[in-house]
């Protein structure tokens, strides 16, 4: 337990210290009209999570160089883009292009590339940058991101040390570690800091990396709705946009996380911790459940689909959007 005392100090030495550096550049979240926040907050917090798998690797040097070679160049690679991307912004082109990289350096880590057809590989491609990129959007108020991941990241370690060992526990003790120093700066009613696009790609990067890693261990598919509150709530956004005839690539304030922070206002916190729970009940049901995937598809999203709607739609109607 003393190991994990000490990373937990680091972390949390590294992110005190990582303040002083972006408060000296200016590193800044300045609030707009599509913002959920309304004062100044520095930037970039979630640089704590390529921190954290630094770390990992200088306590298990031996065993990164061999294994986890692939995943941290992927992981270093996006984290430094978004992090670039955080302090001026970049074109599509360039992030999408290392995104892709960090993609392909995250598959052969996992091994997709020798367990899985050819044809499932563009598939596999869309899914994983769709997936980032919905952490990238859900990432809009005070804990959202780290309450999220923890809970997932959590259940992940629960499955590797009581159902199937898919990999190192340390490789997911590390990221659990982050996320309560980032927690502890990000979960407050006036936030220290934000993640941005670094703490958002950064964990779920890990947290992608994590959930591929286990079904390719054990070929079950359902282990992809450990994201199922993150997916539902983009691709019924995503819909929606596209029924109004919305760019769907500009930022907006559709989310229900967003209904229920800007018009309701109800306290960020509380519905980052609601959206952390149904998530948790869910991956309790998911771990233990026995049915095929088709069922545990229907027995999740046909009640938690059909409260999300029915409470935008109230939302909506209240307040004429």
């Amino acid at each position: 337990m003393i190991i994990f005392f000490i990373v937990f100090l680091l972390l949390f030495i590294a992110e005190i210290f990582y303040f002083k550096i972006a408060d000296k550049y200016n590193i800044i979240d300045k609030p707009n009209h599509r913002s959920a926040h309304t004062q100044i907050t520095l930037r970039g917090g979630g640089i704590i999570f390529p921190i954290a798998f630094i770390i990992f690797c200088l306590f298990n040097l031996d065993e990164a160089i061999q294994n986890y070679w692939s995943f941290g160049l992927g992981l270093l690679a996006i984290c430094t883009i978004s992090f670039i991307d955080d302090v001026r912004t970049l074109s599509n082109k360039i992030r999408l292009s290392v995104h892709l990289i960090s993609v392909i350096l995250l598959l052969y880590f996992t091994g997709a590339f020798t367990l899985m057809p050819v044809w499932s590989w563009p598939v596999l491609f869309v899914i994983i940058i769709g997936t980032l990129n919905a952490y990238n959007f859900m990432d809009g108020i005070n804990g959202m991101t780290g309450l999220y991941s923890l809970v997932t990241l959590s259940s992940l370690a629960y499955i590797n040390r009581e159902v199937v060992q898919f990999t190192d526990h340390n490789f997911i003790y590390y990221p659990i570690l982050a996320c309560i120093v980032f927690l502890f700066f990000n979960f407050r009613k006036k936030a220290k800091c934000f993640a941005g696009d670094v703490g958002s790609m950064g964990i779920g990067f890990w947290v992608i990396g994590l959930i591929t890693l286990l079904i390719m261990r054990t070929g079950e598919y359902k282990f992809i709705l450990l994201l199922s509150i993150y997916g539902m709530e983009v691709v019924l956004t995503i819909i929606e946009r596209l029924l109004l005839k919305e760019n769907i690539f500009e930022a907006h304030r559709r989310h229900l996380y967003q209904l229920f922070a800007n018009e309701k206002k109800v306290s960020h916190l509380i519905v980052s911790f609601v959206y952390a729970l149904c998530q948790l009940i869910i991956n309790i049901f998911l771990i233990h459940s026995q049915l095929p995937i088709w069922a545990v598809v229907l027995i999740i999203f046909i009640p938690t689909g059909g409260v999300y709607l029915g409470l935008k739609w109230s939302l909506k109607k209240k307040y004429n959007l």
